[in-house]
């Protein structure tokens, strides 16, 4: 088989991506699949026959397997789709999946949000140590040389 041009493949990726984003977002009329669902990236093989859609979905592990589910079962109606928008010989074969990247990020912040909910004195007293005193700031002038002098005449 021939050897694919190395930016073919983004291309393709990115057409498949903006094409199943607006199938979802707009002709896709499931009740399962939930409204903030979204495509972080699209992944094509260099034969460009198989095409991985990573997708974040809002909510719980139980909207992830409903909006899953959905998609699944749609997927011959988007893959009809995409096939006509695009203009290749073979329209790749799509496979939906969760993104866990973005999970661990979400994880990760969740962390983060309740360690400050619970230690927010210590927070506190480390915002206080790194801004300098407003006295501190009107005692030095410009040259870093003691108290400035003023003089109205």
């Amino acid at each position: 088989m021939a050897k694919v041009k190395p930016y073919r493949k983004e291309r393709v990726a990115s057409q498949v991506h903006d094409v199943v984003s607006e199938i979802i977002a707009h002709k896709l009329n499931d009740p399962r699949i939930i409204p903030l669902t979204t495509i972080t990236r699209v992944q094509v093989t260099g034969d460009l026959l198989q095409a991985r859609i990573f997708l974040s979905i809002p909510g719980g592990d139980a909207a992830e397997n409903k909006t899953m589910a959905a998609l699944r079962h749609a997927t011959g109606f988007v893959q009809r789709m995409v096939a006509h928008e695009l203009s290749l010989r073979l329209c790749p074969e799509l496979r939906f999946e969760i993104d866990e990247s973005v999970k661990g990020a979400r994880r990760t912040l969740e962390l983060l949000a309740e360690n400050r909910r619970r230690e927010p004195q210590l927070y506190e007293t480390e915002d206080k140590e790194e801004q300098p005193s407003r006295q501190d700031a009107e005692c030095v002038d410009e040259t870093g040389g003691g108290e400035s002098e003023v003089n109205d005449e």
